[in-house]
Parts: C-alpha cells; sequence; structure tokens
C-alpha cells in the first residue's frame, strides 16, 4: 500500500497520482490534503509517514509546493526515507541506492508530465541491495533516539 499526502500546494499532483495508482492496480491511503484551500504539509506528511513508520503502507508519494517540507517531515519518522526528485534518474538511483521509501516532489517546480516519468521510475525501481545494504542500515542504526 501506498501512502499518498500533500499540501494545498501539492493537491492537484495528489489527485492525478491516484488515478496512476489506480490504473495500475496499487492500492493507496490518502492522508490529506482534501481541497487546494491553505493547509498546513507537516499535518498530512507526519500522518503519512507514520503509517509508513508502522509498517501499515510499504512506500510513499507526498507532495507540496517544493516537495522540500514535506520531505522533511517524512525523514523524522523511523524507517523512513524520503527523497526529494525532480528527475527521473535521481528517482531511479535513490530506490537503486538508497532504497527511499517516500518520494517527494514539489508541483511549483516540475510539470506533469517530471511528475509522471518520476512516479514510475520510482515504483517501478526495486532496491539493489548488495554494497549499499550496509549502508542503507547505517542510516537507521546511527540515527540518535
Amino acid at each position: 500500500m501506498i501512502a499518498i499526502a500533500s499540501d494545498h500546494a501539492g493537491y492537484t499532483f495528489k489527485e492525478k497520482i491516484k488515478e496512476i495508482l489506480q490504473q495500475r492496480g496499487i492500492s493507496f491511503k490518502d492522508y490529506g490534503a482534501s481541497s487546494d484551500e491553505r493547509s498546513d504539509y507537516p499535518d498530512f506528511a507526519h500522518a503519512a509517514s507514520e503509517a509508513i513508520s508502522q509498517g501499515e503502507c510499504e512506500r510513499g508519494i507526498f507532495v507540496c509546493g517544493t516537495g522540500i517540507g514535506v520531505g522533511i517531515v517524512a525523514n523524522k519518522h523511523k524507517g523512513v526515507r524520503a527523497a526529494m526528485c525532480q528527475i527521473p534518474e535521481a528517482a531511479r538511483l535513490a530506490r537503486l541506492h538508497n532504497n527511499a521509501n517516500v518520494l517527494t516532489i514539489g508541483e511549483r517546480l516540475i510539470g506533469w508530465d517530471t511528475a509522471v516519468e518520476i512516479i514510475t521510475v520510482f515504483l517501478d525501481t526495486e532496491f539493489e541491495g548488495g554494497r549499499h545494504a550496509d549502508r542503507v542500515e547505517k542510516i537507521h542504526s546511527l540515527t540518535k533516539k
């Protein structure tokens, strides 16, 4: 299951992402926002990140104006590895090398066609493991509790 979340600035993309996931037969849970009226990204990103941290969702796609705010929030949660991507190659490498489980994108920074490419790569790329697995393990083992 994919957790999706946005604030008002990412609402339009979030709604379109739901269509992509439905077309691909991927289940998801929408953690908000529920409209394009002003809202605060931490409210939605915290809820969606907690679902990933608790194992209720495997991955997430979060959208705000830049992708930065939701990413900062997401990375505060245990077990969450969020990557803000503006090009498909960044999404590919985030999955391959970092086992990123949350993609963040900025609706104000990229066009929809680019977002679709990034989302597709994020969904279709598996973690390479190998030498990268030890590095990813260090992310969480060296984090202070």
